[in-house]
């Protein structure tokens, strides 16, 4: 089966992202011939959510997906942005922590856990970038810390993606008032939980430390997401080999 490669810049690193033909063409292309017809019915700005656990690809399929949009004249262009910008900053995180299970865990020890998202902040930016061409933070992996102001909002789809927005959890359920169409994306622990342990090894840390992480905190946010997401518009579930088919609904 052939496979499409797309060239991309993904979080500063450039990388070749590769999808079955069969995926963008059936799946991807259909969707954003949807969303651009939705962007016309409404009239305005639309936010689209594209939810996921840990190491599904989350930044990579919005990538290819504002790629295709920009490649066709029917298409309306989409604009990929993400979650990450609104962690607290690692200062805050190095001086603050959560209760979990009766325990004080430091907020920089679980990195990446919705207790480390400023919510308040995201659900100000997200009540007012309908109407308004605002700037949007990212998380820089080199600095591992949050930059302000980092890319202009400025195009009539936005595709914002992120682990916890369809969360069903007080402070992020509300968020989906200001979605106007949502995306889940379902894939198997056992190989989400490998290829986290193979992306902390090749950070640097042995086979061991990266599976004492997973069980400490990747594995746990991964569990989150996919037992306490709330239900999407259209639901993908990601195979082993990488193919994409949609779940109907129910």
């Amino acid at each position: 089966m052939s496979r499409i490669t797309f060239p991309l810049l993904i979080n500063g690193f450039p990388i070749t992202a590769a999808y079955e033909r069969e995926d963008v063409e059936t799946i991807f292309l259909p969707l954003l011939h949807d969303l651009s017809k939705l962007q016309k019915e409404k009239g305005r700005r639309i936010l689209v959510f594209l939810a996921a656990p840990p190491a599904v690809g989350k930044s990579t399929l919005a990538s290819v997906l504002a790629h295709l949009s920009a490649a066709d004249e029917q298409l309306c262009d989409i604009q990929d942005i993400g979650l990450d910008g609104f962690h607290y900053p690692q200062r805050y995180l190095d001086f603050h922590s959560m209760m979990k299970e009766g325990i004080k865990i430091p907020l920089r020890d679980v990195k990446g856990c919705p207790e480390t998202f400023d919510i308040k902040k995201l659900t100000e930016a997200l009540r007012i970038i309908r109407d308004q061409d605002i700037t949007w933070p990212v998380y820089d992996r080199n600095l591992h810390d949050v930059v302000e102001d980092q890319i202009q909002i400025h195009k009539k789809i936005l595709l914002l993606e992120g682990n916890w927005l369809l969360l069903q959890e007080e402070g992020w359920k509300q968020l989906k008032q200001f979605c106007d169409y949502s995306i889940f994306i379902k894939a198997e622990e056992d190989m989400l939980k490998e290829r986290l342990i193979e992306r902390k090894i090749k950070g640097g840390l042995t086979r061991r430390k990266a599976e004492e992480f997973y069980e400490h905190s990747d594995g746990r946010n991964v569990q989150r997401v996919l037992q306490y997401s709330m239900p999407a518009d259209l639901t993908l579930r990601l195979s082993k080999d990488l193919k994409f088919c949609k779940e109907e609904t129910k």
